[in-house]
This record gives structure tokens, C-alpha cells and sequence, in this order.
């Protein structure tokens, strides 16, 4: 467990879970989002003081950042160890049916941070949405390498395209995602999945 002990302004110095108080700034961050979220927000939940926050986590957009890096390393986040799956079509089923799951779970925010911050971003959060996107394109390059690997392994068939294969799973996530804010109940979410693994391009030997 990690703790700062930072120097307030009055009074003695009081230590907090530095952990703990990034995982509190990730769910405010989630259900406002980053231009929704003020710093009163953030310091309320966190139950630290301004001053102790610029010491720990830097400004409102480097702790956006930080939880944005909690928010892909959470136990329940399914984007990248899906990609370690044996087979493509196990790959995009493990990711689309680990979205229509964890979306929707009532036990945190609905939807996606990275999809909705980007999405809700103005010209002045503009740095901020730059990073969003540049945090899609990254899982898209990993995906279209994976699916690229499954080709060239013969587990995906000769003409399938490994690119257009990657942007199409990326965008019904997204979709997905979108839909999940909206109140969508699992099931309806979870026939979304299905109906895109049922088009999903196998070879007759896989």
C-alpha cells in the first residue's frame, strides 16, 4: 500500500492510500467524466485537500491520466487479455462478451471511460481527447496484429482483412459502450454480441 504524506497548509501532516484515493478520483472521473468532474469533486471524494492532491497526482489532467492507467488495469477490463486467447474468433468473443458483462455491471459506472471522456471533450480538453483517441488506436493496432497473426497462422480465412476486421470490432465496442450510458439491460447488449460473432469470418477447419 502506498501513502504520501503531504504537508497541509495548517495543522500536522496527515498521510492517506494514495491507491485508494486514485481509485475514488477513477469513479468520479468515470461517472462525470473529465470535463464534468471539478476539482471540489475530486478532492471531496478522494477526502484530501487541494494542495495535497497537486502534491500526490500533479494537476487535474496528469490524475486523469493516472486513472485512466487504473482503469485498463483493473481485474475486470477484458480489451487486452482478450488478445490472448488461441483463436481469433475466441479473441473477439472474449472481448465482446466481456463488454456486453462489464459495461453494464451495476458495481461501478456504466460504460466506458476512454469512449465516453473522448466523446465529451471540448476544444479546451483538447490534450486530454488527443490521448483518449490515441488510447483506441492502440488497442485497434493490437487487435488488427492479432487478427494479422491469426491469417497468417491459416485461422482466419485467406481474404479476410485483418485491418477492416479490427475497425469493425473496435466500432461495435464503441457502440456498445454508447448503448451501456444509455440504460440497454445486459441481454439486449449481450444479442448485439452475438449477432456480430455469428458474422465472424472463420475458417471451415478452425
Amino acid at each position: 500500500m502506498s501513502t504520501v504524506t503531504p504537508t497541509p497548509c495548517v495543522g500536522r501532516p496527515r498521510a492517506f492510500d494514495t491507491d485508494d484515493a486514485l481509485a475514488k478520483a477513477l469513479e468520479v472521473f468515470w461517472r462525470k467524466g473529465f470535463e464534468g468532474t471539478s476539482l471540489t469533486d475530486l478532492t471531496q471524494a478522494m477526502g484530501i485537500n487541494k494542495p495535497s492532491l497537486y502534491a500526490a497526482f500533479g494537476n487535474k489532467e496528469q490524475l486523469f491520466l493516472k486513472a485512466i492507467e487504473l482503469y485498463e488495469q483493473r481485474p475486470c477490463a477484458f480489451f487486452y487479455p482478450a488478445l490472448e486467447q488461441k483463436t481469433a474468433y475466441l479473441v473477439v468473443e472474449s472481448m465482446l462478451l466481456g463488454a456486453a458483462s462489464s459495461l453494464v455491471d451495476k458495481s461501478h459506472p456504466q460504460g466506458c471511460l476512454i469512449v465516453q471522456g473522448a466523446l465529451t471533450c471540448s476544444e479546451a480538453g483538447q490534450a486530454i481527447k488527443d490521448t483518449l483517441i490515441n488510447r483506441r488506436r492502440d488497442g485497434e493496432i493490437a487487435l488488427c496484429e492479432r487478427l494479422q497473426r491469426a491469417k497468417d497462422e491459416g485461422d482466419l480465412p485467406y481474404d479476410a482483412d485483418p485491418l477492416l476486421l479490427a475497425r469493425y470490432v473496435g466500432t461495435v465496442l464503441q457502440g456498445m459502450a454508447v448503448q451501456a450510458t444509455s440504460g440497454i439491460c445486459p441481454d439486449e447488449l449481450r444479442k448485439v454480441a452475438e449477432l456480430v460473432l455469428a458474422n465472424f469470418p472463420r475458417n471451415d477447419e478452425s
